[in-house]
């Protein structure tokens, strides 16, 4: 690596530093470290210089940004069913999308890497025993012991490890056939009789018929039987970030291997923070995550770090205000960015600040009150004349039982049936169908996507 390249990557160690874990042994972690800085990258400086092309046109209303995926992976729960479970949830997410709304859909998956997480305590106590939080399978073990909770650095190899195979089973499901457009009815094989399965396969059945007189009046599809699907985590755990970081052979970059976007916490979003000097060096797209108490000057502070020269596609704002903040607090911070000039891709996260508990005792959210934000979202937009340019959610494919409501009708007492999260409830199959057809006609109502109507239609016309 060049010097002055080892140096940038080197500043972040004298910035003020959060979220990390209180490992015991020194001399183990810099074992570890050396170890990942020997082994390959996980993806690829043009895999990431295509994404954030992609996201040069979200910020622009000609693309939109679907990210899907568990609030944290666990090792146990890497498997190839499970992973294949959450790439076809996105994938029918993406159909309903992109059919919906004559728009690409960027596909993103929360996985191959979200193994850790922040924590609003250092410590936990249960039943008068004080322990070390779970901070993710990167770091610890969810079992409530003293030898599990010890922070261990050799987790961070089993991470990379985890996320290796993770990203070799993603491309093999996209790039393989899986994901051909001709398989839509095929993806909704095996899931229950629901409103939302009734209305994907009326979709399905739709895009079939499409797509046999597009074949019939001999239309090529190879555009179709691939997909591209990036992976993205948050840039949590700073000693593999770095490690994971590596110097482009042809242009001198640097860039995070670890995952194709990565993105910056509320909690760890301080523009003098060592998460935001590590980033600002990458040439990665990279995202924050902005809470209500986001002031207009943190924006701008965070653009001078993470994007002072204005690159499209490089900046993500993912907010996470609220049903009952959004409103008020999200008009302000876009006129900021507005009268600041410099492009950003302004991406909704209505799931962190909906979080409540149940009367049985468990953590959940709404999904009233989570799409209640998401309609916010498009309205505060739709009223300043700016894009929505995606979602960003926590999901999966499994017919889980964490967030109440939906067409199914999950209550406090369903909740026990299937809660698995170890973390943050994640909304079901089912749910993430339904979220993708109420976003699909707020697009469809939403300006940008006339543009894009017009567009397919003179596209037909022609053909």
């Amino acid at each position: 690596m060049r010097p002055e390249n080892a140096h940038a990557l080197s500043t972040w160690r004298d910035c003020p530093v959060s979220q990390q874990p209180a490992y015991p042994d020194a001399e183990a972690v810099a074992d570890v470290v050396a170890d990942l800085r020997d082994r390959p990258p996980l993806v690829f400086a043009g895999e990431v210089d295509q994404l954030r092309t992609k996201l040069a046109e979200a910020s622009r209303g000609d693309a939109f940004v679907l990210t899907g995926g568990d609030c944290a992976e666990t090792f146990a729960e890497s498997t190839a069913v499970r992973l294949r479970l959450k790439i076809q949830a996105i994938l029918q997410m993406a159909i309903v999308l992109t059919y919906g709304s004559s728009m690409p859909v960027i596909k993103m998956g929360r996985m191959a890497g979200q193994y850790a997480k922040p924590r609003s305590s250092d410590m936990e106590t249960i039943d008068g025993v004080t322990l070390p939080s779970y901070r993710g399978d990167a770091v610890n073990e969810f079992t409530f012991t003293n030898t599990a909770r010890e922070p261990d650095p050799r987790r961070l190899i089993e991470m990379y490890t985890r996320s290796g195979t993770s990203l070799n089973l993603i491309r093999a499901f996209t790039r393989g056939g899986y994901a051909d457009l001709r398989l839509v009815h095929q993806w909704n094989k095996g899931f229950t009789s629901n409103p939302a399965y009734k209305r994907y396969e009326e979709l399905a059945a739709e895009i079939d018929r499409a797509v046999r007189f597009m074949a019939a009046a001999g239309a090529q599809f190879d555009a179709m039987s691939s997909v591209d699907f990036y992976s993205s985590h948050e840039a949590l755990l700073m000693e593999y970030e770095a490690a994971m970081t590596r110097e482009d052979s042809r242009t001198g970059c640097l860039y995070d291997t670890s995952a194709h976007f990565l993105w910056i916490g509320e909690r760890t979003r301080d523009p003098e923070g060592a998460h935001v000097a590590l980033l600002s060096q990458v040439a990665n797209p990279v995202g924050v995550k902005i809470g209500p108490s986001t002031r207009e000057d943190d924006l701008k502070a965070l653009i001078d770090r993470l994007n002072p020269d204005g690159i499209a596609g490089r900046l993500t704002f993912i907010t996470r205000m609220g049903a009952d903040r959004i409103g008020d607090v999200l008009p302000g911070l876009i006129d900021a960015v507005r009268r600041d000039g410099r492009p950003v891709v302004w991406v909704c996260d209505p799931m962190h600040g909906n979080t409540t508990t149940s009367a049985t005792g468990y953590k959940t959210r709404d999904f009233a009150t989570i799409m209640r934000e998401v309609h916010q979202f498009f309205d505060v937009h739709a009223a300043e004349g700016t894009v929505p340019g995606g979602i960003h959610v926590e999901m999966t494919g499994d017919d889980v039982t964490e967030v109440r409501g939906g067409a199914d009708t999950i209550d406090d007492e369903r909740l026990a049936e299937r809660y698995e999260t170890r973390v943050d409830p994640r909304l079901n199959h089912q749910q993430s169908l339904e979220l993708a057809f109420q976003l699909a006609e707020l697009l469809q109502a939403h300006p940008v996507a006339e543009r894009h109507r017009s567009a397919m239609t003179e596209d037909l016309r022609v053909f």
